[in-house]
């Protein structure tokens, strides 16, 4: 055998253990899941090339970690096994055929459900009382913490309704539901205390807390997923029987589990759940799949550390540990300043991240995060990343506090509060402040605005932030709709960050990156130049509600800027309206009235609307069509995904102009779900709350011929 494989086993196996230590016992890791996994994969592929590394110490035949030394030590009933991984469709595959084999026939059906990133527990029950809770510890000797569990809402003391066996023993995961776990965070902080690192931390640490008193204070809930003792009852076949018997008793259990039959029921399983990841209360870190049947399952039998007859679908890592080098500022539309993490990239949820998001100055002291602190970052899905929050085990004593700056980072303005008790500071030069006009720019180029895709971050950096000593060639939005070729040709700008609004680096010079945008090489005008030339033309013509839109009045979103639209046909309508009859239109209400008469105030304002006016800018709309009959009077809508014969906004339209109302959010109010392809999250929350639900067919329907026809054809989501 090389030696350097047995370097690297050793090297591996001390990185493991101590992993585990601080992850099961101390409830502080300082490496992120998906660091651990690694290791731990790299060790298995050591194993299985030579074989006689694997030895009854090695950390791929053990389970969990030791005991802690603050708890009474129990042995548990039945051992409690760890799940072996699988990360990609080719390993789920690959665990079926072992199965099959080993069944000598297909095992199925499989039970599907979701892996919550909780705590492991096993509580036991004896003639239907709570006798003990335990952690899995290494497997078979736990910590007991009875007397913690008992202050857990919905576990409880005593079994009720029929059929309890003398003796049972349930396994399942303690969390801390994501809302509360960011609510505990800041008590922490508030009370000069280090923060938890994510939910799963928060929960074990609160589970482990010597005074109980401590634990009943915090919001941990269980979730019930298996057994490991059933005496004195009949025993169900299958694990899905469980959950119904240990749903009678009182035990809580999840309802988002699903019995299957083939790998491809499993894959759709899994598939659905990466998209609706958060949907959950709780975080999860991927699926755990098991063979339904008890009898199976004891016929595969386990390895020395993991059931053959269960295996868990681990989703790419979205929460990684990197380092904050700094905390730096950015400017938004609305003047609003915002705190910036700024960090060793490292790769997350598919894509390099180097910056993310702290919100406001009050967040990063709720978060206690410091400058040099190694962070927990996540980034969900397609989100701007997000500090979670700091590992203080690892701190040094070099770290320091961020100081929110006193002046604006891009025009030197000193930043205030808009007023006494708001949570932003802003920069109050909205008129001249370059990052501002940068973020409206890029802002009003989009599609629900003016929808100028010749106009992206780059064009409105370029237009709005020249270099010296070039002067922006535009200074307010009103030049918008002036700008000629001759005028983008010259432009050279630095290239900012989408997300921050800072600028990029160069790696190879350390120096701000800087493009030519508009021209090409030989000094004419650039494709780009020629695309947003056109590109204004055609935006001249958008509707009302558009322009509206594209105006960056506060509070004044694609809907509210509709129902101005549909309500006065014209901007010189809103423009002159007082507040009160701005309040007056359906959807409006006094403070965004407020807001918008305060914004046709200021003369600058005005100045924008003239200037585009004069540019043959459309400010008005056609007379509206008199109104058809109201057949959805009373009603309110939800549409979400595509639908083939209409866009959102004309959807809306359609419901609106028979007096139905569209609101964003699905409700226990909402009428129907107009549903398109690729739902998503609404059409889920539409089921669960029993909304009706139209495809585009019912939609026509309810169009045509009223909600009563419509509501024949609705998917019930009882049904």
């Amino acid at each position: 055998m090389p030696v350097t494989a047995m370097k690297r086993h050793a090297e591996l196996s001390e990185l493991v253990e101590e992993a585990r230590w601080r992850y099961y016992v101390l409830d502080q890791p300082t490496v992120s899941d998906a660091e651990f996994d690694a290791w731990f994969a790299e060790l298995l592929a050591l194993e299985e090339r030579h074989p006689s590394l694997q030895t009854p110490d090695s950390p791929t035949q053990k389970v969990g970690a030791p005991v802690s030394g603050d708890f009474a030590k129990v042995q548990h009933l039945a051992r409690m096994e760890s799940l072996d991984n699988a990360f990609t469709d080719a390993d789920m595959a690959a665990w079926q055929v072992r199965a099959e084999r080993l069944a000598e026939g297909d095992p199925g059906p499989y039970l599907c459900e979701l892996k919550i990133d909780g705590l492991a527990i096993a509580l036991v029950y004896r003639d239907g009382k709570l006798e003990r809770a335990a952690t899995r510890g290494d497997g078979r000797t736990g910590d007991d913490v009875t007397a913690n569990v008992r202050t857990i809402k919905g576990v409880p003391h005593r079994l009720a309704g029929a059929g309890v066996p003398g003796l049972v023993e349930v396994r399942g995961e303690v969390y801390i539901p994501v809302k509360d776990f960011e609510k505990l965070n800041e008590q922490l902080v508030e009370q000069g205390k280090p923060p938890f690192a994510n939910p799963r931390n928060s929960a074990a640490g609160t589970l482990r807390q010597k005074d109980p008193r401590v634990t009943a204070q915090r919001p941990l809930r269980m979730i019930v997923h298996g057994i490991g003792v059933w005496e004195g009852a009949a025993e169900p076949r299958a694990q899905s029987d469980v959950y119904d018997r240990l749903r009678e008793f009182g035990l809580p259990v999840s309802d988002l589990y699903k019995v299957v039959g083939s790998l491809t029921e499993i894959n759709g399983f899994i598939e659905f759940y990466r998209q609706h990841r958060h949907d959950p209360p709780y975080e999860i870190d991927g699926v755990v799949v098991k063979i339904d049947s008890f009898r199976t399952q004891r016929e595969l039998g386990s390895t020395s550390r993991a059931p053959r007859w269960a295996i868990a679908f681990k989703y790419p890592p979205e929460e990684v540990n990197t380092k904050l080098l700094d905390i730096q500022v950015g400017v938004g539309r609305t003047g609003r300043v915002t705190p910036y993490g700024v960090m060793e990239p490292i790769v997350v949820a598919g894509s390099e991240v180097e910056r993310a998001t702290l919100h406001n100055a009050a967040i990063v002291v709720k978060k206690g995060v410091l400058i040099g602190d190694i962070v927990v970052l996540r980034k969900a899905g397609d989100v701007i990343p997000e500090i979670v929050g700091p590992v203080t085990a690892l701190r040094n004593g070099t770290e320091r506090e961020f100081v929110m700056p006193t002046h604006c980072p891009e025009c030197g303005t000193e930043l205030a509060y808009e007023k006494e008790g708001d949570a932003d500071l802003r920069c109050p030069n909205a008129r001249y402040c370059p990052g501002q006009i940068r973020e409206r720019l890029y802002f009003a180029a989009a599609r629900r605005a003016l929808d100028i895709d010749g106009l992206g971050y780059v064009g409105a950096t370029a237009l709005s932030q020249p270099l010296p000593p070039q002067d922006p060639v535009v200074r307010t939005e009103a030049d918008l709709f002036d700008l000629t070729l001759e005028q983008l040709i010259p432009i050279r700008s630095v290239v900012r960050d989408l997300d921050t609004g800072l600028p990029k680096i160069d790696p190879k010079t350390g120096e701000e990156k800087v493009v030519t945008f508009f021209s090409n090489a030989d000094g004419g005008p650039s494709q780009n130049a020629l695309t947003l030339i056109q590109q204004l033309e055609e935006a001249k013509e958008r509707p009302l509600a558009q322009v509206l839109l594209a105006l960056s009045i506060r509070h004044v979103g694609p809907a509210t800027a509709r129902d101005l639209a549909n309500a006065t046909r014209s901007i010189d309508v809103i423009m002159n309206a007082s507040e009160e009859e701005l309040a007056a239109v359906p959807g409006i209400g006094p403070r965004v009235a407020a807001t918008i008469r305060e914004w046709f105030e200021v003369d600058w304002h005005r100045e924008i609307i003239e200037r585009w006016r004069a540019a043959g800018v459309r400010m008005a709309d056609e007379p509206a069509p008199e109104k058809g009959p109201q057949t959805l009077a009373g009603l309110t809508f939800v549409v979400t995904g595509t639908l083939d014969g209409f866009t959102r906004d004309s959807a809306a339209d359609a419901l609106t102009s028979r007096g139905g109302k569209v609101v964003g959010s699905v409700s226990k109010k909402t009428s129907f779900l107009i549903a398109g392809e690729s739902a998503g999250s609404k059409y889920d929350k539409a089921v669960s709350l029993g909304v009706p639900i139209l495809d585009e067919a019912g939609f026509g329907i309810l169009l045509d011929k009223g909600p009563e026809a419509a509501a024949e054809v609705a998917v019930k989501p009882e049904e």
